[in-house]
């Protein structure tokens, strides 16, 4: 089930936990790949999203995914420059292949009014194919960033 994460609630915490997964894969991924140098936990800029997702998602719209009860899923939508972008996309890998991250963004784009953008790693293939299956198109980059590819769905 996609539901509104309630991050006044029972909810901060899963989707804390949910962020701090992706955000550590991330930069593991980024160091793996020469793109960030190694740090000793996650970058100060990251501290607020793992600490106190209410205060800092209060600008976004958050969904979570549920299973038997619990959150492993989370997609976070933040308007930027008059159109809503996927901050955060993650599932947990334990329920992966099941569907969560498909649920996930087709419930964003839904929620967004079907006009998105989003970033991307490039080496992250499998979202990247997922993505492109929805209808989501490189567009030139608003990032500067090495290695990321931005992309747009326009309804």
């Amino acid at each position: 089930m996609i539901r509104r994460a309630e991050l006044a609630g029972t909810d901060a915490g899963a989707v804390a936990r949910l962020v701090a997964e992706y955000l550590r894969q991330t930069e593991k991924e980024k160091v793996a790949r020469g793109v960030a140098a190694p740090t000793v936990g996650l970058p100060a800029a990251y501290a607020a999203e793992v600490n106190d997702p209410l205060i800092a998602y209060a600008d976004c719209s958050v969904w979570g995914a549920e299973i038997a009860g619990e959150v492993v899923g989370v997609v976070v939508l933040r308007e930027v420059e008059g159109e809503w972008e996927i901050k955060r996309l993650w599932a947990a890998p334990d329920v992966r292949g099941r569907g969560v991250g498909s649920a996930l963004l087709d419930a964003a784009v839904v929620a967004a009014g079907g006009r998105v953008r989003l970033s991307v790693w490039q080496w992250r293939t499998d979202a990247i194919r997922l993505y492109e299956s929805r209808g989501f198109t490189p567009v030139p980059s608003w990032d500067a960033r090495p290695s990321l590819v931005c992309m747009r769905l326009h309804p």
